[in-house]
């Protein structure tokens, strides 16, 4: 057994269930992107989380164990990503990547935006043109020190 196999338990009791990541998250009682990228294996679960999914997910005590992992960060299969989807934020990132770092290091300076301080918020945002999905990610600067 490894976390990969736990992540898929999860994703087929999800499945099997008809479960919604933001009731799971309710339940956990973090963010639905945070809980969702615990689920996907990207984060660390407390003991406490773990158990509460244990409940939901029917994980074993050892399969919770699993979520209190520190796991290896960075999913992606291949390095472009193929998935519809995903490659579109690669695409954003190849087109957008330089301009959102000229933009944040003229405004702040020499740094970079945390991935660790972070956080996410994904909404449905209506519109008569055909719905729009608003992403807001929210990251603490940390600046280069000097030594």
């Amino acid at each position: 057994m490894n976390r990969m196999d736990v992540t898929e338990k999860i994703i087929s009791t999800k499945v099997s269930k008809g479960l919604k990541w933001e009731d799971v998250a309710k339940k956990v009682g973090e963010s639905k992107e945070w809980t969702t990228a615990l689920c996907m294996g990207q984060m660390t679960a407390t003991a406490a989380q773990a158990k509460t999914l244990g409940k939901i997910f029917g994980l074993t005590a050892d399969e919770q164990k699993w979520l209190q992992v520190v796991p290896y960060k960075g999913s992606l299969p291949t390095p472009v990503p193929t998935d519809p989807l995903i490659y579109r934020w690669y695409e954003i990132v190849s087109v957008y990547g330089t301009t959102i770092k000229e933009l944040i290091h003229e405004e702040f300076g020499d740094g970079i935006m945390s991935a660790i301080d972070f956080s996410m918020d994904i909404q449905r945002q209506a519109d008569p043109k055909g719905d729009r999905v608003n992403v807001v990610l929210s990251g603490k600067f940390l600046p280069y020190k000097t030594y």
